[in-house]
């Protein structure tokens, strides 16, 4: 087992590898997903997330050893890089590898974080307390990452965690980070692309718009253009890759 701890975590590397060699037995589902497995753990008075990545195809496993680094490890490396940069992701605190030749499976372990909401609801009600005020701070949010050249691959209405804080403003942490590119610089093309996965909602579409133009200094009406043709191709695709799949179940 290849296994690498945070600096800040080293005194408790015996009581998070215990985590590890007992993840099916022991700790608190939290996920329960078809590709991964999410569980808690209390550890040294912080509550661990541990997620565990599936047990990938044996193509998979082949280029996860050879060529590529595994989900466990680009998630911890990512989450340090945001944190170096000042970007929202709960604490990092290790991840392992098991090889069996090639990488049979892996772990990413995080500090838990309880969030008051994801992006998730205010795509489901737009009666959300604060909505516009939290919108409008999660797209200067995203504007701060395309700042720092990040691209977030899997920028999508679960996989941002938002709390509010005791003087009423809102901060923004990313979660599940195994897919990013990092860039020296970002165009605006590449940056609105980035955000059209997270609402095909019109009225969002038009505030968010309206926020990341002023920020950026191109005009509303072009941004807005942008986010619309943007927004409208990844539904496209989205529902072009569903019905392929399903045409693909049926002749199975």
């Amino acid at each position: 087992m290849h296994e690498v701890y945070h600096q800040n975590f080293l005194k408790q590397k015996d009581a998070i590898k215990d985590c590890i060699a007992n993840f099916e037995a022991n700790g608190i589902e939290f996920v329960n997903g078809k590709r991964n497995k999410i569980k808690l753990f209390e550890l040294d008075g912080i509550t661990a997330n541990i997620k565990s990545f599936k047990i990938p195809n044996i193509i998979n496993q082949v280029a996860y050893t050879f060529f590529r680094h595994s989900k466990a490890r680009r998630s911890y490396e990512f989450a340090t890089i945001l944190i170096e940069k000042g970007i929202g992701t709960p604490q990092p605190i290790a991840y392992f590898e098991n090889f069996k030749g090639v990488l049979y499976d892996s772990y990413y372990v995080s500090e838990q974080l309880n969030a008051d909401l994801t992006f998730r609801e205010l795509t489901t009600d737009l009666n959300y307390p604060d909505h516009n005020k939290i919108l409008r701070q999660f797209i200067q949010f995203s504007y701060n990452l395309h700042e720092n050249g990040i691209e977030f691959l899997d920028h999508t209405p679960g996989n941002t965690l938002i709390k509010k804080r005791a003087d009423g403003e809102y901060d923004f942490f990313l979660v599940d980070l195994n897919r990013m590119q990092f860039h020296k610089s970002m165009t605006l093309e590449q940056r609105i692309k980035n955000l059209s996965k997270l609402t095909p909602n019109r009225d969002l579409v038009e505030v968010m718009s309206d926020e990341y133009a002023k920020l950026y200094g191109k005009s509303y009406e072009e941004v807005l253009k942008m986010m619309i043709t943007e927004t409208e191709a990844f539904r496209d695709r989205f529902y072009r890759k569903k019905r392929i799949k399903k045409q693909l179940k049926f002749w199975k």
